[in-house]
């Protein structure tokens, strides 16, 4: 064993011209959460634990698209959703539909340690969340007057994906020139975010968290990979992996699963199988991003958009932080 390490993200797609001040308040965020997981490594806390706390950090914050701060749908309210996967006897938890529950990736959580289940959606996880006395707020809490003013121009545009970190006087011109497509259908501005962690404790053992607001202006009970076990989020004995990015082209590719697979059946090193899956396994033109760490101790990630805001670091003392 290569001895822990860390991996976070907090999406992938990033507007070029994101001004600098937003670049330095994601690495600041970044750093923090990364600092957090480190401090808890070295008290040796177990990989689940620490993939939970930090997903819990940038579910608090509102600077990425995750428990305050996400996506509205097409009704002006948040649904949220959150996975969560141990490695060891790959056991695993995931929410969806979650309108009052603080920390989503907590209950995906108590979903797989508390329920005869392993994914609990709408009413039913809203249940659940108040049998195990969770945490809960008015759905107004999640909403900011970033994200009420992105899904305004994406009315106008009668289109989905705007991201509160790309400016808004950049809005008008993509809304006029439409060059993406998703499932087939023009959207205008391409920035899915969504966050994540994955982690190797000293053990060797992986676990991966996600988190998300879904996407800006989507249509009510849409759910993407961010959930899905296999899709946005894997943990198994070789390996644990979080995706970001274009959640239908994540869902067709079983983006997250793949890199264990192809570790697994190929017998491929870590970063060879990130690149592998990124390369092959994002039909129609999918842009997405993922983070991951092995059971050897080793991190990877790739992307083929723009960039994916992500930082990285390992027990021998690297430590990365980047956005392009």
């Amino acid at each position: 064993m290569g001895g822990w390490a860390i991996a976070v993200h907090g999406g992938a797609g990033v507007d070029p011209d994101l001004p600098r001040e937003r670049q330095e308040e994601a690495r600041n965020l970044l750093t923090r959460c990364l600092n957090i997981g480190i401090s808890a490594l070295r008290s040796s806390l177990p990989a689940i634990d620490v993939v939970e706390l930090v997903v819990r950090e940038l579910e608090t914050d509102p600077l990425f698209n995750s428990g305050r701060g996400s996506a509205l749908t097409e009704k002006a309210t948040v649904e949220m959703e959150a996975s969560i996967m141990d490695g060891p006897g790959r056991r695993c938890g995931a929410v969806s539909g979650i309108t009052t529950v603080k920390n989503p990736v907590s209950l995906a959580r108590l979903v797989m340690e508390k329920s005869p289940h392993s994914y609990l959606a709408f009413s039913g996880a809203e249940e659940f969340a108040k049998q195990q006395g969770v945490e809960t707020v008015d759905n107004s809490y999640f909403i900011t007057e970033d994200n009420l003013g992105m899904l305004k121009l994406a009315k106008e545009a009668n289109s989905i994906l705007f991201d509160y970190r790309i400016p808004l006087e950049s809005c008008g011109a993509a809304v006029e020139n439409p060059q993406l497509q998703m499932n087939g259908l023009p959207i205008s501005v391409y920035a899915p975010e969504t966050v994540g962690c994955v982690v190797v404790d000293s053990q060797g053992h992986c676990a991966a968290a996600t988190s998300t607001g879904g996407l800006m202006n989507k249509m009510m009970g849409r759910i993407g990979d961010s959930p899905l076990i296999g899709a946005g989020t894997y943990a198994c004995d070789l390996c644990g992996v979080s995706c970001t990015g274009e959640g239908e082209a994540i869902i067709r590719g079983t983006l997250a699963r793949d890199v264990a697979a192809v570790m697994e059946y190929k017998g491929l090193g870590l970063q060879e199988a990130v690149d592998y899956v990124i390369r092959n396994r994002l039909d129609g033109g999918g842009k997405a991003g993922l983070i991951a760490v092995s059971s050897k101790g080793e991190v990877a990630c790739a992307f083929n958009s723009v960039g994916m805001f992500r930082g990285c670091a390992t027990e021998d003392g690297f430590m990365e932080v980047g956005i392009w």
